[in-house]
């Protein structure tokens, strides 16, 4: 049986939950007032102990969602955690998310004993081995480091009481189901999971029924819709016009904080150089950069000090910069879902936001299969369509003949051939699972 879709509470204020006086005096000071709709929704089930399915997408909210209640069940826990033990797990499928969750939560445990720590691949597994030995509330971890973790012995997880699976959808794409089937039977019992994510593929179901109990589903829009505050439009143009039109977007607003994104690490850094040699202010995010690198880069782009970030997939995932006002998609990705976890960098914490994509010949069939996953025809800005409308590939559309709009629901119809789409989600997955390996240890 699916989980029921719960319609959540009315919440005013944060006052109105009961929390603990030194959570309540922390959101305070951290500046919550009122809940966003996924906060709404799932913070009183989860503060009832539901295990719950959560899908919003980006920059909703969503770490508050788990992370309020969350603590405020462990302030109910008396006790210091055992050496090694660890009390609350929290799985992200990229390092910059586990640095993001950790960095929204801190706010939280003010004026609390509460001890957070995180685990990654590409950092001092020794100081980790250090860190986890006087034991920890809230491990923010991601899934191969944790097991290279246990099976040194350095970590208990038989306490764990509280499981969370953040962009969980990324994490099947990566091919971390495999590791959850190794970390799941090593966590304490009873516990209450909260998993959540911005896309729901079928897979998602299944992970759901696998390691969820009698879930309530918590959702604030349809799986796959991008936040209705981004304006989305398409350029039709061939393969070696990109560049061109790449600094004709950006020449408009110099200042702007833009997130450029390729498909491959050499693809990213190549076009970081190339805006770096025209005299853009550019930095660049990928799986060939070391931890302190992408650290800095992201740094550096949240501080205003470099405007302009080119990252690949895998590596932008946790990217939270509340003030990206463009997102290009200069390569459009191979498996849908990415699109929507990419343009969810901007309009963030309820701001607007453009997303811009190129889509040259060869890329049409990625373009329908974006455009049937969110239920959208994405409007011309310029160039020549090869889908036509509904996604027809017989009949093109100039960019004339539609304006860049908001999310509007409408549908498109048609589906690519199975074969051909079959073999694309093939070699998607397989370039996923090889760009992750690096970079997700």
């Amino acid at each position: 049986m699916p989980p029921a879709v719960h319609e959540g509470y009315s919440l005013f204020d944060f006052d109105t939950l009961g929390l603990t006086p030194k959570l309540n005096t922390a959101l305070k000071r951290a500046g919550f007032k009122q809940p966003t709709p996924i906060q709404n929704k799932a913070i009183p089930l989860a503060l009832e102990g539901h295990d719950i399915l959560g899908l919003a997408q980006t920059g909703t909210g969503k770490t508050l969602a788990f992370g309020l209640p969350l603590v405020e069940q462990l302030l109910a826990q008396p006790g210091k955690p055992a050496p090694k033990a660890v009390k609350a797990l929290i799985l992200a499928p990229t390092r910059e998310l586990t640095n993001q969750i950790a960095e929204s939560l801190r706010p939280l445990l003010a004026g609390s004993k509460l001890r957070i720590a995180i685990v990654v691949g590409g950092q001092s597994i020794g100081k980790q081995i250090n860190t986890l030995s006087r034991g920890t509330d809230i491990l923010v971890a991601t899934p191969g480091r944790l097991i290279d973790l246990m099976e040194r012995g350095a970590v208990d997880l038989g306490q764990v009481r509280h499981l969370v699976l953040d962009e969980a959808d990324q994490m099947l794409d990566l091919g971390f189901i495999h590791a959850l089937r190794k970390i799941a039977p090593r966590l304490g019992t009873p516990r209450q999971t909260m998993l959540f994510s911005a896309t729901m593929p079928k897979q998602m179901e299944e992970l759901s029924r696998a390691y969820l109990n009698d879930p309530q589903r918590v959702q604030v829009a349809p799986p796959g819709k991008a936040a209705d505050k981004i304006t989305q439009s398409v350029h039709f143009l061939a393969k070696q016009e990109k560049p061109a039109k790449l600094r004709e977007i950006l020449s408009r607003d110099r200042a702007a904080l833009t997130l450029v994104f390729a498909r491959t690490k050499h693809g990213a850094e190549k076009l970081m150089k190339g805006l770096v040699a025209d005299g853009y202010n550019a930095a660049s995010i990928h799986g060939n950069k070391n931890q302190n690198q992408r650290d800095r880069a992201i740094k550096a782009f949240r501080d205003g000090k470099v405007n302009i970030l080119v990252a690949t997939d895998v590596a932008a995932r946790g990217i939270d910069v509340p003030g990206v006002a463009y997102v290009v998609n200069y390569e459009l990705p191979d498996v849908p879902d990415n699109y929507v976890h990419r343009i969810g960098r901007t309009a963030r914490a309820g701001r607007e936001g453009e997303a811009i994509a190129f889509c040259a010949p060869e890329e049409a069939d990625l373009l329908r299969q974006i455009q049937k996953l969110m239920k959208i025809d994405i409007p011309a800005a310029s160039g020549t369509s090869p889908l036509g409308k509904g996604g027809d590939a017989r009949k093109g559309r100039t960019a004339a003949s539609r304006r860049p709009t908001r999310n509007t629901g409408s549908r498109s119809n048609t589906k690519a051939p199975a074969r051909k789409r079959r073999l694309k989600w093939k070699r998607a997955a397989a370039a996923n699972v090889a760009q992750g390996v690096a970079a997700h240890q």
